[in-house]
């Protein structure tokens, strides 16, 4: 079960099936990022692009909090048709668009979109090299505007010290965020 924690959906349920094989952020880590998130944007202008959905526990939050422009890309059928279905019985299927896609496949040509911020979960058993190469092709492939930033969720014992783009990391119990920008 997930719960959205701020908004106009705040204490929102969400509950998915016990087969779903997901790891939703948990509530702690998500005030956490959200209230960094707070004080850099304001969620109602700007676009969020939002890979490895999961079940769109993000997307949610997100939502909740006035963002009108979501993109969330998840390869899961069963998890797409979740998040389609959530989407529409918290009545904010206009503010998020879905697509059912493996998100090297979209991140692989560039962007005709820029997007203000990049959230990216991928599973916690990537490899610093596969996660390099997420933050390299977000990056060169112009996914970020210019003052947009990725903030990737990953196990705290992957470190991104020498990456260039890295600009902060935060811990919140077993999972940490990193943040990047163009540089």
């Amino acid at each position: 079960m997930i719960r959205i924690i701020s908004g106009n959906l705040k204490g929102k349920k969400i509950i998915a099936p016990n087969n779903f094989d997901v790891r939703p952020t948990t509530d702690f880590a998500k005030e956490a990022l959200f209230s960094i998130i707070n004080n850099q944007y304001i969620l109602s202008q700007i676009s969020v692009l939002n890979l490895f959905s999961g079940i769109g526990s993000i997307d949610y939050e997100f939502a909740s909090r006035g963002c009108k422009d979501i993109t969330s890309v998840e390869i899961n059928v069963k998890h797409v048709k979740f998040i389609v279905e959530t989407l529409k019985k918290l009545d904010i299927q206009e503010q998020v668009n879905i697509i059912r896609q493996d998100v090297f496949s979209f991140i692989q040509k560039p962007s005709f979109k820029l997007y203000d911020l990049v959230f990216a979960d991928p599973p916690f058993n990537f490899t610093l090299e596969k996660y390099e190469e997420l933050i390299n092709l977000i990056i060169n492939n112009n996914f970020l505007a210019d003052s947009g930033q990725l903030i990737l969720e990953h196990n705290p014992r992957i470190k991104f010290s020498g990456n260039s783009n890295l600009v902060d990391n935060r811990k919140y119990g077993n999972i940490s965020f990193s943040f990047f920008k163009k540089i």
